[in-house]
């Protein structure tokens, strides 16, 4: 369970659906070749998997797996935050719409305070993934081109770089 689910759990109010992260498939995928450093247990194509592995004398890694890994969870919690973000305001406006003038109803007082909380956990999920951004480049020594901030470079860079599945990217 991600920060924003957890928080809506801890006030009642789960939100069933979850959105459909792209990279899923190959994040699950890059997990068991962690742990288990096999490419096939993993469905890890023989190509990548020499990319991911240490390479050449120095033993310096081209592709830090672990760091990946938490880069790509980073990056599904703050796609799952901004996704409940607008399922709370969406549903916020569904009521207010219906709402009489005057003192608020319990239920608009709920959704408000619910609206608060799914930001606020969404700021900390934006947060985790500038960090596990930072580690990442860092540690893969990517150089991030000057005038463009880390977390557009990083979201660029997995788009091209992390395959998408093809059940959820279509």
């Amino acid at each position: 369970m991600n920060d924003v689910s957890s928080t809506l759990h801890d006030m009642g109010l789960d939100m069933v659906t979850q959105k459909p992260f792209p990279q899923a498939g190959y994040l699950t995928g890059l997990q068991r070749f962690d742990e288990s450093n096999d490419p096939a247990a993993g469905g890890v194509s023989l190509l990548l998997a020499g990319m991911l592995r240490v390479t050449g004398e120095s033993g310096r890694q081209s592709l830090p797996v672990s760091q990946l890994i938490q880069l790509l969870k980073a990056r599904q919690a703050v796609l799952q935050a901004a996704f409940e973000i607008e399922q709370v305001a969406e549903e916020l406006r569904r009521c207010q719409r219906f709402a009489r003038p005057g003192q608020l109803s319990a239920a608009l007082v709920r959704l408000r305070q619910q609206q608060a909380s799914v930001r606020q956990a969404s700021s900390v999920a934006r947060q985790h993934f500038v960090e596990a951004a930072a580690a990442f480049v860092r540690v893969a020594a990517i150089e991030v081109p000057p005038r463009l901030s880390l977390e557009a470079f990083i979201v660029h860079w997995i788009d091209l770089n992390v395959p998408a599945d093809t059940a959820t990217a279509s």
